[in-house]
């Protein structure tokens, strides 16, 4: 059996498929995706008061994957998790610990995202943060082989200045685990216009960029995001397909986007999952990756969005291996490396499935006899 006698066939994958699925996480934040036993252990160990100290009741705190009235709603959760964030030892459990959940469901490249501003409030300096966080996925790169890098985040809603010296933060650690810069937060009423001069000096720098836009405000953001900021990427964009003339912009030149699909519908970017633009993007051609957004506050694992995208969507063999390989064309990493993972990924994703389908046509067989 080829990949192509199958390619085009409808297929019941089941979780474990997924599981196995080589995969990437391009949009995944540090401070959203924290193990709930982790951040009490933290708590204690630093003396921070979450006014709770049982899993159950740090559950009902965060809430993790409610349906929110709105993103800012959905950012509170990010209040109790940055509580515990506030040191080096912290910041290094949390990414080392995110990297091997990753592994451990075959994430094999991730780009871990955060705001080293956010973590200042024990007096950290902002190298300290940011070095603290790449030690420990060089770490876990070694322990688990999940490949890593990290993009540092901008906040709409705090001030350009703040976002300035965080570009100069990123493009001092470029080439050295830092792989981009972003713009995050808060969507409406804080313009990514406002913040030219952080993504001046990043682009002068040929410093990657990512920005969140087109979630909680429509196409004007991804707008902003692609013409003023000079986004490679675009963080969401569930409102893209308000604006024809600039989805076709962005389908042309190839712009990815950063598809987060549980976390749209918690944070009402979508009212359903059967309303969310996936696949009507998919079908248009444009470069559409799948990502967690945030694996505690979300509840989600990479595994979970394709299962739900295969669902939903009715993908085929052929439109699951694209998703996945769209994941590595999408990467901030070298070219060089990139051709060979491109390759191997192609390759091995294929093989999964042919085994995949063999397998069950033979446990079908088994069945029959």
């Amino acid at each position: 059996m080829d990949f192509e006698d199958i390619a085009k066939k409808s297929v019941a994958f089941d979780e474990g498929f997924f599981r196995a699925l080589p995969k990437t996480d391009l949009h995944v934040h540090l401070d959203g995706s924290l193990r709930l036993a982790t951040i009490l252990d933290l708590a204690e160990k630093d003396k921070v008061d979450l006014g709770v100290d049982t899993p159950e009741g740090l559950e009902a705190l965060i809430a993790p994957g409610k349906i929110h009235e709105s993103l800012p709603e959905y950012l509170k959760g990010f209040e109790v998790t940055l509580k515990v964030l506030q040191t080096e030892e912290s910041l290094y459990r949390a990414a080392y610990e995110l990297a091997e959940d990753a592994a451990s469901e075959n994430v094999e490249y991730m780009e871990v995202r955060y705001s080293p501003i956010l973590h200042t409030r024990g007096n950290l300096s902002l190298a300290a943060i940011v070095e603290s966080v790449l030690a420990a996925l060089r770490d876990a790169e070694r322990a688990f082989g999940v490949r890593s890098g990290v993009i540092v985040c901008g906040i709409r809603n705090i001030s350009p200045e703040v976002s300035l010296r965080l570009a100069e933060l990123a493009a001092v650690f470029k080439n050295r685990g830092v792989v981009g810069f972003d713009l995050a937060g808060a969507e409406q009423n804080h313009p990514a216009r406002d913040h030219l001069a952080a993504f001046t000096l990043i682009l002068s720098n040929n410093v990657n960029v990512t920005i969140h836009a087109g979630e909680a405000y429509g196409p004007d953001s991804i707008h902003q995001a692609l013409h003023y900021c000079g986004a490679h990427r675009v963080g969401h964009g569930t409102r893209l397909r308000e604006d024809g003339d600039l989805l076709n912009y962005v389908n042309d030149h190839r712009i990815p986007l950063e598809i987060c699909l549980s976390s749209n519908v918690q944070t009402r970017a979508v009212r359903s999952l059967s309303e969310h633009p996936l696949r009507f993007y998919f079908d248009l051609g444009l470069r559409v990756t799948l990502n967690t957004d945030n694996r505690l506050i979300t509840n989600t694992t990479m595994t979970r969005e394709y299962e739900l995208a295969f669902r939903q969507f009715e993908f085929t063999p052929e439109d699951v291996l694209t998703l996945v390989l769209n994941g590595v064309k999408s990467a901030f990493i070298p070219r060089e490396y990139k051709r060979d993972f491109l390759r191997r990924t192609k390759d091995s994703t294929k093989q999964l499935i042919v085994d995949y389908i063999q397998a069950r046509s033979q446990a079908g067989a088994g069945k029959g006899a």
